[in-house]
């Protein structure tokens, strides 16, 4: 799959189309103003995603940006104009990413960066967007870097802090087991340190007595297997792994043969039932926590959900060799939901002020596989966009919400 992605994704529909619908939606009296990567028919935009390298199972999340921006040309396009989104391969690798970004923005001459996939791919090119001013939007990960108006005003990201889902995790665990003993796995990266920083933050002066074993891994490592015999043997009776897909699968399969049966916790990111869950096992994921914001498609608690519906049906159409289990590309599609929003709220004024205008005063926007409750807001001086998240348990068929969503604001990261 990662190869029909890797150059060149797309514009779909017809010019005549674009043209017609523009001569349309255009009145007599204003001018249109835009710029770089917009002309009357097109919309160009870049990114660049995993669809190769230690997390390529993530590749699907950038063909579901994809897919997306298909199925929206083949429906007119935008205010008339069809988006050709350029998404490249960045191998999860910080040097591919700014490679795969220079070529966008100085070769490609995109309109903007949009929904870039990675922690350390978009810090690589957090500095070198800024300074050429042209907006990434909502970028997918929840590093407290990327919230920076001040020094990166041209930044915008689009995910719940990693440090606030940390510090959920620490609630949770303080409700459950106050004098338990708590074992740490992270990935030794910003994503890892962010959410371990969050836990220990909320968990208070009692991180340093229940934090009993903490131990991080590189990406590159094939296994992380040894680190689960060490740290099942700190006596610890609750685990919190903070990796990604592929890590947390090889842990769940891990403690379940050590016949080790902690109060588990996993991250977010690694939660999605076909990349981690299926792997694992789902016998041995039964009774996992973990912190969600978006829909489960494949729950049939969920099957009259008008969102839910709509998305089979896209999948159907555009994604049709991607499991619904693998729900890695619910994100992928909510992203790029929030990007076309943007881009229509600009009309004609297709500028990159008014572009990071748009994208920075969302209100009354949530995405259409987002969990009720959870509340989507950001302002020019604070880009964080997403204020709750829900907790809940795998029940060996599908995730299960066990409280209502949590506010993000009033939790303790630092």
């Amino acid at each position: 799959m990662a190869a029909q992605f890797s150059r060149r994704s797309i514009v779909a529909g017809g010019a005549a189309m674009a043209a017609s619908c523009g001569l349309r939606s255009r009145t007599a009296f204003a001018a249109p103003k835009y710029e770089t990567g917009i002309t009357e028919k097109e919309i160009k935009l870049g990114t660049t995603g995993a669809y190769s390298g230690p997390v390529s199972s993530a590749a699907v999340y950038s063909e579901a940006q994809v897919a997306y921006f298909k199925m929206v040309n083949d429906r007119g396009g935008i205010n008339g104009r069809m988006v050709n989104l350029i998404s490249l391969d960045n191998a999860f690798s910080p040097p591919k990413a700014v490679e795969q970004t220079r070529k966008l923005v100085e070769s490609d001459e995109v309109f903007a960066i949009a929904g870039f996939f990675g922690t350390a791919p978009s810090l690589a090119v957090q500095k070198y967007l800024n300074s050429k001013k042209v907006p990434s939007l909502f970028l997918t990960s929840g590093v407290e870097k990327f919230n920076d108006p001040k020094n990166y005003p041209w930044i915008v990201p689009f995910y719940p802090l990693y440090s606030a889902q940390g510090a959920v995790f620490a609630k949770y665990i303080l409700a459950q087991r106050p004098d338990g003993k708590i074992a740490v796995q992270y990935s030794n990266d910003d994503l890892g340190r962010d959410f371990v920083r969050g836990l220990r933050a909320g968990l208070g002066a009692k991180a340093a007595t229940m934090i009993v074993k903490e131990l991080s891994h590189e990406l590159s490592e094939p296994t992380i297997e040894g680190q689960i015999v060490e740290l099942k043997a700190s006596g610890a009776d609750v685990f919190v792994q903070i990796t990604q897909s592929k890590f947390a699968a090889q842990g769940i399969r891990k403690v379940r043969s050590l016949q080790w049966d902690p109060l588990y916790i996993i991250a977010g990111n690694a939660s999605s039932i076909g990349t981690t869950l299926v792997p694992a096992g789902l016998e041995n994921s039964v009774g996992l926590i973990t912190a969600r914001w978006e829909r489960n498609i494949t729950d049939p608690a969920e099957a009259d959900n008008p969102g839910v519906k709509a998305y089979i049906e896209f999948a159907k159409a555009y994604l049709p060799n991607i499991s619904l289990d693998n729900t890695t590309t619910v994100p992928g599609y909510n992203n790029a939901f929030m990007i076309e929003q943007v881009l229509r709220r600009c009309g004609d004024e297709l500028t990159r002020d008014n572009l990071l205008k748009q994208a920075t005063t969302l209100r009354d926007i949530v995405p259409p596989l987002f969990v009720d409750g959870i509340k989507v807001y950001n302002s020019p001086t604070d880009y964080r966009a997403i204020h709750h998240l829900q907790l809940a348990r795998f029940d060996g068929r599908t995730w299960i919400q066990i409280a209502e969503p949590v506010s993000l604001d009033d939790l303790a990261t630092q």
